[in-house]
């Protein structure tokens, strides 16, 4: 009488399922950390808020590019409204002036000496003065010049539209009217910024969507340890 023994392949299996549950969590966690950034990708404006009247220096700052591709130039298109515009100079940079018939700056090209890398946050100043009778909302239609394409980060939210909702929002400044000291209800010299310099008022968007993906790799791993466990 013969016997014959049956061996069941358990090690590669197991090996099998450990590569299952850790693709499961590097996709999870490269989703939370990837659809923050896409979201957050913009040119903004710090501070938001100037005071009609007044003088303040605007920072642009930006991060990313054209779908990952090095920043080489911002051309910055001047609202009216503006008294003076003064751009700051800057080693990193070549500025270009374009002026109206009326002399006045009516756009600011800022050619990087070198392209601004996806990874790193470029920054662009300028000085500017306003009228009293400058208009409440101040739009700044910016082109962000890539090595490998542009965005035009143009879009104007309509009235009762939520800006955050635009795929290329233009940086937009709030003028406030002048007291009767002479300054607005905010001061314009203590702009309300983060760390990153950009504005406090927070994006909720790229939190939500970055605890989506999270969560869709905790599931992900839940479900690979739970069929491990049954088959095991």
């Amino acid at each position: 009488m013969s016997s014959s023994t049956r061996t069941t392949p358990t090690a590669p299996r197991r090996t099998r399922r450990a590569v299952i549950a850790t693709a499961a969590v590097i996709g999870g966690t490269v989703l939370a950390l990837a659809i923050p950034t896409m979201a957050s990708a913009h040119v903004g404006v710090s501070p938001d808020e100037l005071v009609a009247g007044d003088h303040g220096v605007l920072t642009f700052s930006f991060s990313h590019g054209c779908d990952n591709s090095p920043t080489t130039a911002l051309r910055i298109t001047m609202p009216e409204g503006l008294a003076s515009v003064a751009p700051t100079m800057d080693g990193d940079w070549k500025i270009d002036v374009a002026r109206g018939d009326d002399g006045l700056v009516s756009a600011v090209t800022y050619t990087a000496l070198a392209p601004v890398p996806t990874d790193l946050r470029g920054a662009v100043s300028m000085s500017v003065g306003l009228d009293e009778d400058t208009p409440e909302t101040l739009a700044f239609p910016v082109v962000q010049e890539c090595v490998d394409g542009a965005t035009e980060w143009t879009q104007l939210a309509e009235k009762g539209e939520d800006p955050h909702s635009l795929d290329s929002p233009a940086p937009v400044v709030t003028v406030t009217a002048a007291t009767a000291d002479g300054h607005g209800a905010h001061d314009a010299t203590t702009p309300k910024t983060d760390a990153a310099g950009e504005t406090a008022a927070a994006d909720p968007l790229p939190t939500v969507l970055g605890a989506g993906g999270l969560a869709a790799g905790i599931a992900a791993l839940v479900v690979a340890v739970l069929a491990y466990r049954r088959r095991v």
